[in-house]
């Protein structure tokens, strides 16, 4: 058997989420631009634009309309990508929702940075209720200790293993399947608001929603920062989502 003397570089442990909106074609008169052809025909997007510096009131109203009694495809035509770093448990949560679409850095073809995933103190730990009813509690210090030294000692001891079977020349694709799900990875993801609001829908536990959701926290806090953004690009359809029960239309 062949040992092989490696140094492991230093593993960073992080407790949160990377989300950053890297571009944008998203404004509330897309929503009215797209809407307005059923009646007025052809028109500009600058007609649209003007429309809503002229009657505000006017297209709240109808954006409020069209979010109550579930009018989408005018909140179609519109787009926003972001950049997500996130572990990959997250990320085959995302990819559930095939409204978007993704692409992902490939542990094929570069070899994997050690930044790991590991709650943070304020993570709940404790799970009680049925199946779709879910309650976390947080867990006490004990288990908060435990579950930090086991995710450190576990990933640390998987990227040690990747690292020598890769100074070893076995191919990234291989020495790779020895990762636990907690590595972060990255990615872009591209949607338009309706399919956004399909996702913030079922990714955030808010008061006042007209369907509760119960996230597992770490996507979340993705979704989170994801509708933080997409609030400054579309007020009025931000607005309205929430008064409307947070359901998509």
């Amino acid at each position: 058997m062949h040992r092989y003397r490696i140094t492991v570089p230093e593993i960073e442990f992080r407790t949160d989420v990377t989300v950053e909106l890297v571009r944008s074609s998203a404004s509330d008169s897309d929503v009215l631009f797209a809407a307005r052809v059923s009646t007025l025909g052809e028109q500009t997007l600058s007609d649209a634009e003007d429309a809503v510096e002229a009657d505000p009131k006017r297209d709240r109203g109808l954006i409020n309309y069209l979010m109550r009694d579930r009018h989408g495809s005018p909140f179609e035509h519109n787009s926003m990508t972001f950049y997500v770093q996130a572990p990959i448990f997250v990320f085959r949560e995302f990819m559930r929702h095939r409204i978007a679409s993704y692409n992902e850095e490939s542990g094929r073809y570069r070899q994997l940075n050690p930044v790991f995933y590991v709650p943070g103190p304020d993570r709940n730990l404790i799970q009680v209720g049925k199946p779709g009813a879910y309650d976390f509690l947080p867990g006490t210090p004990e288990q908060t200790t435990l579950v930090e030294n086991e995710v450190v000692a576990q990933a640390t001891a998987a990227f040690a293993s990747y690292e020598r079977m890769l100074e070893a020349g076995v191919a990234r694709e291989v020495a790779r399947i020895v990762l636990p799900l907690n590595i972060y990875s990255s990615m872009y993801v591209t949607m338009n608001a309706r399919s956004l609001m399909n996702f913030l829908s079922l990714r955030t536990k808010r008061e006042g929603t007209q369907f509760p959701s119960f996230p597992q926290r770490e996507i979340e806090m993705c979704a989170e920062k994801m509708e933080e953004k997409w609030a400054e690009l579309m007020p009025l359809t931000y607005a309205a989502f929430n008064a409307s029960g947070r359901v998509a239309p």
